[in-house]
């Protein structure tokens, strides 16, 4: 198949958690014989804040982790050459972070080009900003993947679009996996963004309180950090370490002992099942992992067995605590949470349920599987 994305960047991750499962969705799709094209916007925020602080030379950084993945770039202020872009597309997916007007176009141009179109909603904004939601027009999309059931629940509802599938975000289990013999810098670390004062009160209840309480070696990765975050921080004798590429997560996972999960407020409150890429990334590069509260409506876990749940702020301490005072419960928690990951939630599963969703729009079997049907004739 040919399939051609629109997504706000591939190639930066600056504060901008979609690119983890982009990446990972994209080296899957190849590796089953698609060509993959993916379009961002030229002077999108994401990169322009990476290229800023860090240097353009994080984008050779990136394709030595990605040597597959590449992205084209478009001005936003003039009109596309879609029949260049769309012109032998089979499939054509748009994220949720483009511009109403592309989301229109590519619309649009399905009666020149008769491609399949699909929306990808990984946000919180169908319950927190229903507005600027509404501004896209999906008449002629052939469904949306959204990230959770309750968000398919108000697609469907709203009458937004008529075809909804479920497609949780996962993990690139062949990047984001355990590296054993490293060693230890340290007893726990936190890999996220502040928030925009959407889990403030939560991260100083979750995780600085119970750090500075248990005078442990701690280390919080990220950007967007206000002067008063980092001054709560540097008080709770928590190291810093900014912006770190979400590459090498699994590098710095196994240098500690422990990592929390602290979901943003819009989850925890109207989105239960959602649990964000970040758990399933730890889970999946081994580290133990303890998660402040969120419903696992989808039962996509086992809680107690692949991660501990900390009922308020006192609990996470005592649980960082005894997952540091006894490796057997750091070592089933690690070994469980890993083989869960492997069992159900890696994006080879992932790009397994969108094969399904492909074959209900009527994409035929030989595009849909191209490496099973040239083995096949061969």
């Amino acid at each position: 198949m040919k399939i051609v994305m629109f997504y706000h960047s591939l190639y930066s991750d600056w504060n901008h958690g979609n690119a983890h499962f982009l990446r990972g969705i994209i080296k899957e799709l190849q590796k089953r014989g698609h060509n993959v094209d993916v379009y961002e916007p030229e002077g999108g925020w994401s990169l322009k804040n990476l290229i800023k602080d860090y240097g353009a030379e994080k984008i050779d950084e990136f394709r030595q982790y990605y040597p597959t993945l590449n992205s084209q770039f478009y001005n936003p202020e003039k009109k596309l050459n879609y029949e260049n872009i769309l012109g032998k597309a089979d499939l054509v997916i748009a994220h949720e972070w483009n511009d109403s007007f592309l989301i229109q176009q590519l619309g649009d141009q399905k009666d020149n080009f008769h491609y399949k179109l699909l929306f990808h909603d990984t946000h919180h904004r169908a319950v927190s900003d229903e507005q600027s939601m509404a501004k896209f027009d999906l008449s002629n999309f052939d469904g949306a993947l959204v990230f959770g059931d309750v968000i398919k629940k108000i697609y469907l509802e709203k009458g937004w679009i008529e075809n909804v599938w479920t497609w949780h975000e996962a993990a690139d289990a062949d990047l984001f996996k355990p590296h054993p013999d490293t060693e230890k810098e340290g007893d726990l670390v936190w890999i996220g963004n502040w928030g925009d004062n959407e889990r403030t009160e939560e991260l100083m209840e979750f995780l600085i309180e119970p750090v500075k309480e248990l005078g442990i070696k701690a280390k919080v990765y990220g950007v967007r950090y206000p002067d008063e975050a980092k001054k709560a921080l540097a008080e709770a004798g928590i190291e810093y370490g900014g912006w770190l590429p979400n590459y090498k997560v699994p590098e710095v996972f196994a240098k500690y002992k422990v990592t929390i999960h602290v979901p943003r407020r819009p989850y925890v409150q109207m989105l239960p099942g959602i649990p964000t890429i970040r758990p399933f990334e730890a889970m999946s590069c081994g580290i133990p992992l303890i998660c402040s509260p969120w419903n696992d409506a989808e039962h996509l876990f086992s809680p107690g067995e692949d991660y501990l749940v900390a009922s308020n702020g006192n609990d996470m301490g005592y649980r960082i605590a005894e997952v540091l005072k006894s490796p057997h419960l750091a070592q089933s928690l690690s070994q469980n949470g890993r083989n869960t990951i492997l069992k159900k939630h890696t994006c080879a599963h992932r790009v397994n349920v969108l094969e399904m969703i492909l074959q209900e729009l009527d994409i035929p079997d030989e595009k849909i599987f191209p490496i099973q049907n040239k083995s096949l004739e061969a």
